[in-house]
């Protein structure tokens, strides 16, 4: 203590040990756990409303042989050098095959220029119909993951995700369609699955194109085996909850955000949200109808120029790479399916190209 403290009195000093005595209680008490550093940032939720700046085509087909006609349903990912991946459909032109395609690059710049590389002839994943990828890396396995559909839920799986031969043979990640999708799906398909798990279970989400959002579930430990007790989570007309969705946990939060796409009363593509407290709690509407949606032409601009009206089957960028799929809301960036306004035709031929949006305006 400095000399000019000495003459203090022993009540103050007992007062002053007692104060700095209760401080450091309270700092340690209040620290976050596992190592955490602490932050003076406030708590961030989503906004009730969206607005959005997207680039024209970032990825579009390339002439590579493949003959393909679009690139759709991406799923992007970083790894731990920060090098950009992104896995996607490709349409075959005439035949209307789909098969699965990868590219990655170091900076957003650099992505229409990429090499892709065709995961049917390059990797295991081998031949036949493969479809809307999700690519995530499954940190209790130490093993990257990618989800897609063969007409039933698959997956494969790498320890080194900037080797795309090195993916495995397809697996099922369940068996048979569920009693409960057989018995809503109508007309529809049951596709675009989509994986997302918490401390103790993951759960498998998936759309019938016929208004139904239906939930799997498994352990964390038991994945990628033991999927069942399959739910209804959220139901609505065919149009309102289409397909291609996603479910993300909100970074700091106990907020869960469902997008899902939907048809508008224009034939154009867009996206709702709907938020939940945890997993397997209520969906809440958020940004859920065509006059406040998550995601659609009417807010999103376009500083290129307007090259879609769809804003269709896409993903957030995440700010982890893990099964949490965690986005932090205050950096939302969505890379979605977007095709010439004018073009028509057979649905696997129209000219789907992968644009990136970034939201507007945010309040953080």
């Amino acid at each position: 203590m400095p000399l000019t403290h000495r003459h203090r009195t022993r009540p103050f000093r007992r007062h002053a040990y007692g104060a700095l005595l209760i401080a450091l209680l309270t700092a340690f008490f209040a620290a976050p756990a596992n190592g955490a550093t602490p932050t003076a940032s406030p708590r961030q939720d989503l906004p009730g409303s969206f607005r959005w700046s997207s680039t024209g085509p970032v990825i579009s087909p390339q002439q590579d042989g493949s003959n393909s006609v679009a690139v759709k349903d991406p799923s992007v990912v970083q790894d731990k050098n920060g090098k950009w991946h992104v896995f996607m459909t490709t349409a075959a032109r005439t035949s209307g095959d789909w098969s699965l395609a990868q590219t990655s690059f170091s900076d957003w710049s650099q992505a229409a220029g990429a090499k892709q590389t065709h995961l049917e002839t390059a990797s295991r994943i081998g031949p036949g119909y493969r479809a809307a990828p999700h690519a995530f890396y499954f940190a209790p396995k130490d093993e990257w993951y990618l989800v897609y559909q063969t007409g039933l839920p698959s997956y494969s799986t790498t320890k080194d995700i900037n080797d795309p031969t090195s993916w495995s043979a397809p697996k099922n990640l369940m068996s048979s369609m569920p009693d409960v999708v057989r018995d809503n799906i109508g007309n529809g398909n049951w596709l675009d699955f989509y994986v997302i798990c918490d401390d103790a279970k993951c759960y498998l989400f998936s759309a019938d194109d016929n208004g139904h959002v239906y939930r799997s579930e498994t352990t964390v430990a038991n994945f990628p085996n033991g999927f069942g007790n399959t739910k209804i989570v959220l139901q609505d007309s065919r149009a309102a909850l289409f397909e291609g969705g996603a479910v993300y946990r909100v970074k700091g939060t106990d907020t869960y955000l469902l997008i899902w796409e939907a048809i508008g009363s224009d034939g154009n593509r867009y996206y709702r949200s709907f938020t939940s407290k945890g997993l397997t709690g209520t969906w809440q509407p958020l940004a859920a109808t065509e006059a406040n949606s998550f995601a659609r032409s009417t807010n999103v601009t376009f500083p290129g120029g307007a090259w879609t009206k769809d804003i269709s089957h896409g993903e957030l960028i995440r700010a982890t790479n893990d099964q949490t799929m965690t986005i932090d809301p205050c950096h939302l960036r969505l890379l979605y399916q977007g095709r010439d306004p004018n073009s028509s035709g057979e649905y696997s031929q129209l000219p789907y190209r992968l644009g990136l949006a970034t939201q507007a305006g945010s309040t953080c």
